[in-house]
């Protein structure tokens, strides 16, 4: 149970249920930040299906709290099932690779031997819908085990894709508190500080910024952008003629082996189209529009500025961090405490009373966007306060751009239904028609139908759809 002091400035006694954080990224960023504010202290209860890296985690975190410069003490343990971490929890983290790299290895390249290629794949296309209906099942079981184990917790997910994730969530268990956190807003924001500075020399923080947010994760757009009463929208539109080759590290002749590069050339072609300041990265943006835009192939994609992103370098990633957790576990190296730029404490601590924020969040919609559907989960800002997540009114997505962000609503939701009742021909039938899916049927079909074989573990509804694709 947790413990005000007697100012109610600080509260100890918390009980954080960390569920995933094998591969170490997210819960590292959590470590650290939690180690920095000395507002906060309890127990953060590791929960991970390898059970071996939830063991090295607490190694790591106890090893963190126990250093002399840490403020926030924390006491991190292992936990062997998901009923010993949730039970009471106050708040509930989920970052979970939903499956294995062999499934986003055919996520995001078995298309490319029908021409369609990918930069993440891990949102929508056709590596987003078949990553998103293994995701469900996974989150039905979260849901109901927070239901059964800690109703009253806040549930925080980083998982992709966001969307299906929250949404999954809510439909599990209504009353859930949940929403979803990324952090893609933040580099739009970064940009237009970028933006200042070249333009009058302004050294600001994002926190200086008030922009409202609307759409969808990784398809969300900035309605207004200003600073101290400064209009900057049409600043932003001085910008981008003023960079037509993008922003960034082009200067370095080595960018298109760098993954994750992002000159931004995207952003800026969709506010050529629309007018509408796009808000996430590049990568991302792209394979929410039609496949020719920007993903035709790898020499449109450097033709844009950005990268694919390989699961073969995500691989190589996850050996590197797992070294580095081999040396953070046995004290060869220990963790700087910088400055993360996320915000998952500042929620923790708006949520405990001490102290409002505003930021963008991934929530259902209550009425913040009135030309989006009710209940759909849209990106907008919200008031977070003493248990309370209110989201701010956002008012309409422009016109220009609402009918792409619907169609991914409309997609998203169909899919989020398939991979709760098993109907998979509901999901071919948003798979076939996605933008990024320039197939005929029967190539559509046969597509499909592989990139389900393969994912067939994590589907509890698979061997009852082939049965009736056989028989049909």
């Amino acid at each position: 149970m947790k413990k005000y002091n007697e100012s109610k400035t600080k509260v100890s006694d918390l009980k954080i249920a960390y569920i995933g954080g094998g591969s170490r990224g997210w819960a590292y960023i959590l470590m650290k930040d939690l180690a920095q504010e000395p507002d906060l202290s309890g127990c953060v209860n590791l929960y991970d299906i390898d059970f071996e890296a939830a063991c090295c985690n607490e190694i790591i975190g106890n090893r963190l709290s126990a250093r002399e410069d840490v403020v926030g003490k924390w006491k991190y343990e292992a936990k062997k099932t998901l009923q010993e971490a949730l039970t009471d929890a106050d708040f509930v983290f989920i970052s979970i690779l939903p499956g294995t790299f062999d499934e986003m290895e055919s996520d995001v390249h078995l298309p490319e031997k029908y021409g369609i290629y990918q930069s993440v794949g891990d949102t929508t296309g056709p590596g987003g819908i078949i990553r998103a209906l293994r995701t469900v099942p996974m989150f039905q079981k979260i849901a109901l085990a927070v239901k059964e184990y800690c109703p009253k917790a806040w549930v925080v997910n980083f998982t992709n894709p966001m969307t299906v994730c929250v949404r999954t969530l809510y439909k599990t268990f209504p009353q859930i508190k949940a929403f979803g956190c990324c952090h893609e807003v933040f580099g739009t924001q970064q940009l237009i500080l970028d933006m200042l500075k070249e333009k009058y020399g302004v050294q600001a923080k994002r926190t200086d910024l008030k922009t409202n947010v609307v759409g969808i994760n990784h398809f969300t757009w900035l309605t207004e952008a200003k600073y101290k009463g400064i209009d900057l929208y049409e600043l932003f539109g001085e910008y981008v003629k003023a960079h037509p080759n993008g922003t960034g590290v082009h200067t370095n002749p080595n960018w298109v082996n760098l993954p994750g590069t992002n000159l931004n050339m995207v952003k800026f072609d969709l506010f050529k189209r629309y007018g509408v300041i796009a808000a996430a990265g590049d990568r991302h943006l792209a394979e929410f529009c039609n496949g020719y835009w920007y993903l035709k192939d790898p020499d449109t994609v450097k033709s844009f500025g950005f990268t694919l992103t390989t699961v073969e370098y995500r691989k190589k990633e996850l050996n590197s961090r797992l070294e580095k957790a081999k040396k953070y576990a046995s004290g060869e190296a220990q963790f700087v405490l910088d400055d993360s730029g996320e915000e998952s404490v500042r929620q923790i601590k708006a949520l405990l009373g001490l102290g409002d924020i505003v930021t963008n969040v991934n929530i259902p919609n209550m009425g913040q966007v009135p030309n989006n559907p009710k209940n759909a989960v849209l990106e907008t800002n919200a008031v977070f306060s003493e248990d309370s997540v209110r989201p701010v009114f956002a008012g309409e997505v422009p016109l220009r751009v609402n009918a792409l962000v619907m169609r991914i609503i409309e997609e998203q939701e169909a899919v989020v239904e398939a991979g709760m009742t098993g109907d998979y021909e509901l999901a071919f039938s948003v798979f076939v028609n996605n933008p990024n899916v320039n197939l005929p049927f029967a190539a559509a079909r046969k597509l499909f139908d592989e990139m389900l074989e393969n994912t067939k573990a994590y589907l509890p509804f698979y061997e009852q759809y082939k049965r009736s694709r056989n028989n049909g």
